[in-house]
């Protein structure tokens, strides 16, 4: 009885000492649900404030202001990523606020189902552009601190509505001027707010 005891104490005690793996989606933080409702379909976004404290709070700023109320995904490449957040049907493109610092180094991967701010080759030049990877994409996580590592920021994931992101990543798309991989079917941002 008393090695049983033993033997059952030990058990426990080893339990409670061996790592625990937590996956980014349990061990990252989300406290805000952002609805997407699109032309396709709805998605809903959780927000990683704890992680990306800067890009959320910009992010979520313009979600609070309407401002991608009415624009498009842009940019649908399948097996990368679909992009939006920066243009009106027709392809016009909407003023912004400034530019906000790049928290790719903040520990998150750009993961299938994740949400990245858009950037152009300058690490500094994101504003409300964003893309939601179809894939891993392990090119796009951040490796250093130069022009060719820094990556793109991890932000947020979708927690609903996966299957209408890649619906959306199906669609036919072409070049409209000068822009390539464009929806030739607009696909629209009909609402987007924060769930209260």
């Amino acid at each position: 009885m008393i090695s049983k005891f033993r033997t059952l104490s030990l058990l426990a005690a080893m339990l409670l000492i061996l790592p625990v793996a937590i996956s980014q989606a349990e061990s990252t933080e989300s406290t805000a649900d952002i609805i997407m409702e699109t032309s396709m379909g709805t998605i809903t976004i959780d927000l990683f404030d704890d992680k990306a404290p800067i890009t959320c709070k910009n992010f979520r700023a313009y979600v609070n202001e309407g401002f991608f109320n009415g624009l498009i995904f842009h940019r649908v490449i399948p097996g990368f990523v679909i992009q939006g957040g920066g243009f009106e049907p027709g392809l016009k493109k909407k003023q912004t606020h400034p530019p906000i610092l790049n928290e790719a180094d903040n520990g998150l991967k750009n993961l299938r189902g994740t949400l990245s701010m858009a950037r152009t080759q300058d690490i500094f030049s994101a504003t409300s552009q964003f893309f939601i990877s179809l894939v891993d994409n392990k090119s796009l996580d951040h490796r250093g601190k130069t022009p060719s590592g820094y990556g793109y920021a991890v932000f947020g994931k979708v927690t609903q509505g996966m299957d209408i992101v890649d619906k959306i990543a199906a669609v036919p798309t072409g070049t409209k001027r000068n822009f390539r991989d464009v929806p030739v079917q607009d696909v629209v941002m009909l609402k987007v707010y924060e769930k209260k």
